[in-house]
């Protein structure tokens, strides 16, 4: 299940998405086989190997003859429907271009079927946005991600005379989308590219945790000086999170009946917590008190912090994540006075290096024979440490190497 996440700190175009694509390994047949589905005059795709500020990368060229035809919104949409496209492809392209007639329609206050896509309608853009879906569909990408969109600033000459930068169709198009103006005091994102954000992006936001597999850089036909024009796709899997760290709350507390206290803890461990303790402290004023601490699970806190403000008197918690070095630990029993006591061993690179009885078992085995704890507890740990005897503490390695 890959995932993708495309740069775009320069902005996109058609060209760079395509270009970003087929440098990330799509073969080059993939866009130009849709591009010849279209029924069209004949367009060709080739690639060149460029570098932008030092970096290399990929541009698409789209070889089209001159064309005089403004198609609108409703051709494009009978010429996609028209041709020998796969049905995911088409489908894809459709819903690319119905944004864009959208959104023209919007900013000239059209109905989108009246809209002449001008520049957009050309052949050029036509085998961008099919090319850039085909490659698409061909990756199957789980989930498609991008960062925030460079726009541009100034202004430009298009179709209708003097547009502001960014065009008054970029932002329909990206509405709801984080963007930015960028480095370039131009046109850093085309309609084009816009509209193939705005229906094929899932998600915006920084580079996700990922296992990379490739990169794929596409590059625009200019060359700023600010920056490389370039847009990059980062293809990987997705890395699974890191486990989530045990908390400790603390409280500091001296306004508690102390004859409370152990409820208080026993409460605690039944609502989820792994232990739970007083250290007592002097606050100010010389006040006597305790402070609370309790070790927690990720997933037990909101009930453990919900049982610390029910039981106790405390208005705040402190919330600290810790780490933790754990041995393994293993489980055995031996017997005693004819009876079964439960032995923990902790044991560090196959060694045992700690062993200690259960002390429940020896306190019931005491009361069971009328003897004294202290007698039954020093024949358990005996018995134990003679079973499994704790390995040469010199030849046992760190536990942090």
């Amino acid at each position: 299940m890959t995932t993708g996440w495309l740069d775009l700190a320069a902005g996109a175009s058609g060209d760079m998405l395509l270009g970003a694509l087929v440098d990330a390994g799509v073969p080059l047949d993939v866009p130009a086989r849709a591009v010849a589905a279209l029924p069209v005059e004949p367009v060709r795709l080739t690639t060149e190997q460029v570098t932008r500020h030092g970096l290399g990368a990929t541009r698409v060229h789209v070889h089209a003859p001159p064309s005089d035809v403004l198609r609108t919104w409703a051709d494009v949409r009978a010429l996609l429907h028209s041709s020998a496209l796969p049905p995911r492809v088409r489908d894809g392209a459709l819903a690319v271009f119905e944004r864009l007639a959208v959104a023209e329609g919007r900013v000239h206050r059209v109905e989108p079927a009246e809209v002449h896509f001008h520049e957009v309608g050309a052949l050029d853009a036509l085998a961008d946005v099919v090319g850039v879906v085909a490659c698409l569909e061909h990756l199957a990408l789980s989930r498609l991600t991008a960062s925030p969109v460079a726009l541009g600033s100034g202004s430009a000459r298009g179709a209708h005379g003097v547009v502001p930068i960014p065009g008054p169709a970029v932002l329909e198009l990206l509405t709801g989308v984080p963007v930015h103006a960028g480095a370039v005091p131009a046109e850093m994102c085309t309609p084009t590219g816009a509209a193939l954000l705005a229906a094929r992006v899932d998600e915006w936001t920084t580079l996700p945790a990922l296992r990379v597999q490739r990169v794929g850089v596409g590059a625009g036909g200019r060359d700023p000086a600010e920056l490389p024009n370039v847009v990059r796709l980062v293809l990987g899997d997705a890395a699974e999170p890191a486990p989530a760290r045990p908390v400790v709350l603390e409280a500091n507390v001296d306004d508690l009946d102390p004859r409370l206290w152990p409820g208080v803890l026993d409460g605690l461990l039944a609502a989820g917590a792994s232990d739970a303790w007083l250290t007592p402290i002097l606050m100010k004023k010389g006040r006597p008190a305790h402070t609370l601490s309790v070790l927690c699970r990720p997933e037990v806190v909101p009930a453990v912090q919900a049982a610390v403000f029910a039981t106790t008197s405390t208005i705040g918690l402190r919330v600290v994540e810790i780490g933790k070095v754990a041995l393994e630990r293993a489980h055995a029993t031996v017997e005693v006075l004819g009876a079964p006591v439960g032995v923990k061993l902790a044991v560090a690179v196959g060694r045992v290096v700690n062993v200690s009885v259960e002390y429940e078992d020896v306190a019931a085995l005491a009361r069971d024979r009328d003897l004294p704890v202290k007698e039954v507890l020093r024949a358990a740990t005996a018995a134990a440490e003679a079973a499994h005897p704790v390995g040469p503490r010199a030849e046992i390695p760190p536990l942090w190497g």
